[in-house]
């Protein structure tokens, strides 16, 4: 950070991601390459973009109430254990060499986003497959996996996430895309605050990253509800695989 420069374009940066990310769930593919541009290296990065990106989980309850009208009683069952798996992950991340994951991450993205664009087959075939009332293995399994992974490094998480909700939970994409903002706001707000108490956070960094993003994720959800499901979904599964080259090519950003 060397001055009002880095905060007009941490500020920008924030406000652009918060539209990405709650419309779709590539929040990290503008975010963390501002940090970096601004002379973070890669795990103050990292920690800060996290940090920062609690504030889109008010911005984005507020703008998805009609989404999220009747869905109470979800969100109070898988709302605390993503925020102990986000955590969890955040802990790992402390106690663990950097970059430990940092090839198979390209792979989880590119996977999510593929899973996206073959949602509506997916999500058929899981139905036809599942007794009837019966949520079965793979939806917990695979958001506590995720929750866990978001706290550790985040990128490409809202995607895969977004993904197994349309497959597993709730084929209306407005819809799948407002609970995986709550899902993973509470995971990313207990990460947050296990490392406000053990990591190292510039928080000059995340001040104006998150000020942008609060204010881009009361849109998002707004643009998910315009844009037509078949589009918004190819949208983000084109974004999240050109996150996956990107990380693929420079995995410590």
């Amino acid at each position: 950070m060397t001055g009002l420069g880095d905060v007009a374009l941490l500020v920008g940066a924030g406000l652009l991601a918060g539209v990405v990310g709650t419309a779709g769930g590539i929040t990290s593919l503008i975010s963390y390459p501002a940090l970096l541009a601004v002379g973070l290296p890669a795990l103050s990065a990292n920690v800060a973009n996290i940090v920062a990106l609690t504030a889109c989980w008010p911005g984005s309850a507020l703008a998805s109430q009609p989404e999220l009208v009747g869905h109470r009683p979800w969100l109070g069952r898988w709302v605390p254990p993503s925020a102990l798996g986000g955590a969890a992950g955040s802990l790992l991340l402390l106690s663990t060499p950097p970059g430990v994951f940092a090839r198979v991450v390209p792979f989880l993205v590119a996977a999510g986003s593929l899973a996206l664009l073959a949602q509506p087959w997916l999500a058929a075939r899981h139905r036809r497959g599942r007794p009837s009332g019966a949520g079965g293995v793979v939806f917990p399994l695979g958001l506590i996996t995720m929750s866990v992974y978001n706290g550790y490094f985040g990128a490409g998480s809202g995607v895969m996430i977004l993904a197994l909700l349309l497959i597993t939970s709730e084929p209306r994409l407005a819809t799948a895309n407002a609970l995986k903002n709550m899902v993973l706001g509470a995971g990313t707000l207990l990460s947050a605050a296990t490392f406000a108490v053990f990591g190292p956070v510039d928080w000059t960094a995340v001040a104006p990253l998150g000020l942008g993003m609060f204010f881009g994720s009361t849109l998002g959800p707004r643009v998910a509800r315009r844009l037509p499901a078949p589009l918004l979904r190819w949208l983000v599964a084109l974004i999240g695989i050109g996150l996956a080259v990107q990380l693929w090519i420079n995995p410590n950003g």
